[in-house]
């Protein structure tokens, strides 16, 4: 790019989705690429719940990835479909897919994230984990199995986790980006503000923590987040459904959720660079994952 902002052609810029069905470990990819965690994991799927972006920036391209909730299939409550349609906006509007699947093997689930993939915008094929893969000759019939059921531009083995091959990743994109000007600052990492990471961090450590039921039924919105010079106070909620709910994730004499708190603020202080005074309250809301209005206060798309 010139000086005066005008695009060269050396130089490409473009959106990029990340899709595919739960845990298959876009969340993890996303904050691999971008080289900071902005987007919250966990081993559980359908930990991912928003549309969040993340800028990469380099010398001859910027990358603006969008990671998306996992597709889901099976539930169907209003949250869920929310979701989903955040995926399908997502496919509606980039330069460039990246659809992940798992390198262990390629499911029903992935075949009907591929079916809804747009034709015309060119798709490429990122099969992770390839760390977890115990025999590496397993890995040539899913790439195989994987160019019948799509004309990916590229099918790119990688491990998200153990940051393996994402530099070639990041060529085949770039070579899919419009040429243009970046359209964000270098210093730019995610259009999400301290707000959302902090209520995003605090149920991370939720998913994390607590068992299989829990986690679900749960959301956290910031009452109140004060900025003092490097310092930030935080308040928290986390809604459930029941009162039975309420009480596994404060846990005897609160230690559940204290430990569920410090985890957070530990993870705060080094995102925010300073320090964190967290406070997290625990409040019932029957309902709330199926009521629309709550959903949209809630800042659910």
């Amino acid at each position: 790019m010139s000086d005066a902002g005008v695009p060269t052609e050396a130089h490409r810029c473009g959106s990029v989705a990340i899709v595919g069905r739960p845990s298959v470990g876009k969340s993890t990819l996303l904050n691999a690429l971008v080289g900071q965690k902005i987007s919250i994991t966990s081993r559980k799927p359908q930990t991912t719940r928003h549309r969040i972006m993340g800028v990469l920036t380099e010398p001859h391209a910027q990358f603006v990835f969008v990671d998306t909730p996992g597709f889901q299939t099976r539930h169907r409550s209003v949250l869920n479909r929310r979701m989903n349609a955040t995926v399908r906006a997502s496919l509606a509007d980039v330069d460039v897919i990246v659809l992940v699947v798992d390198a262990a093997r390629i499911a029903d689930a992935d075949r009907e994230v591929i079916a809804l993939l747009p034709k015309g915008t060119p798709v490429i094929a990122a099969v992770n984990k390839t760390d977890a893969l115990a025999d590496k000759r397993a890995l040539l019939p899913r790439l195989a199995e994987l160019a019948r059921l799509w004309p990916f531009t590229a099918i790119v083995p990688v491990s998200a986790e153990r940051v393996r091959q994402l530099d070639d990743l990041k060529a085949e994109i770039a070579k899919q980006l419009p040429a243009g000007p970046a359209l964000y600052a270098d210093d730019t990492l995610t259009d999400r503000d301290e707000r959302f990471l902090a209520a995003e961090l605090i149920r991370e450590k939720i998913f994390r923590l607590l068992g299989d039921e829990v986690p679900y039924a749960t959301t956290v919105t910031i009452e109140r987040f004060e900025e003092d010079g490097k310092l930030r106070r935080i308040a928290a909620v986390v809604l459930v459904e029941r009162a039975g709910q309420r009480a596994i994730l404060v846990g005897e004499g609160g230690a559940t959720m204290k430990a569920i708190a410090s985890d957070a603020r530990r993870d705060m202080e080094t995102l925010f660079g300073g320090k964190v005074f967290l406070e997290v309250f625990v409040r019932v809301r029957s309902g709330w994952s199926e009521s629309e209005a709550t959903l949209k206060r809630l800042g659910y798309e």
